[in-house]
Formats: structure tokens, sequence, C-alpha cells
């Protein structure tokens, strides 16, 4: 049964008007405080095991995840049509801040969501000095 509704929203999710997102690409908020960057993906259901997250030689954050699903079937009366939720692999590069403390880099995974820690630096403030004219 087709109602006027349902041609409605088909056609206003099926429209190039609207760029369609990538899927597959967890969202990221990037916060900061006077003591450091926070980083945060959301990637639900994963664990720490799934990430891997570095520096790379030229200064870039890089963040990667992979995450399989290995559950078996267990009700054998019922099996998938569809799956695409059974694996999903991300990786991403962020270019760091001058000011970050790459040898303090903090990351851990709470909720579905890996935090990354990027601590900064407190770089003394340059004393002047006062110069008498002569």
């Amino acid at each position: 049964m087709n109602s006027w509704l349902d041609n409605d929203f088909d056609d206003m999710l099926n429209t190039n008007w609207m760029p369609r997102v990538n899927a597959t690409a967890p969202a990221i908020n990037v916060k900061e405080n006077a003591d450091a960057y926070d980083v945060e993906l959301a990637a639900p259901g994963t664990t720490k095991e799934d990430f891997k997250v570095n520096v790379d030689n030229d200064g870039n954050l890089i963040i990667k995840m992979e995450h399989k699903e290995n559950k078996k079937d267990e009700n054998k009366k019922e099996h998938y049509l569809r799956r695409e939720f059974s694996y999903s692999n991300y990786e991403q590069a962020l270019s760091l801040p001058d000011d970050v403390e790459k040898d303090k880099i903090a990351a851990k995974v709470e909720n579905g969501v890996l935090h990354v820690t990027l601590p900064r630096t407190h770089k003394a403030e340059k004393e002047t000095k006062k110069i008498e004219v002569a």
C-alpha cells in the first residue's frame, strides 16, 4: 500500500540536493581547554582492542578502528537476509597543533566512545627585560 506520505518521504530522502553522509565514518568531536585538546570518536559496540592510535612521522594523530562481529547464529530457525554491520573499518588522520605534548597523549574507550586526550604544553611566558637607554 503506497500512501502520499511514503512517497513524500522517499522523494525527500532520495534527492541530490542533500549530500549523502558516509555511513561508515564515526562522528568526531574535538574540544579544547587550557590544559588539553580532547578528541571523542563515537563507535558503539567497540572495545579498546578494536583501536590503534599513534602519532606518525609527520606529527599527525592517526586513529585506526577495525571491528568484527564474530557472533554465531544461535537461533537456527532464522538467518540474515541482509547484514551490513558485521565489519567496520575506519582510519582518520588529524593534524596536531604545535602545542601538543606528543609523549603524553592518552586514549581510552568508554561506553562506545574513544577518548583521546592531547595535553598542551605550558611554555613559560618569555620574560621581558627592561633595557636602559644610555
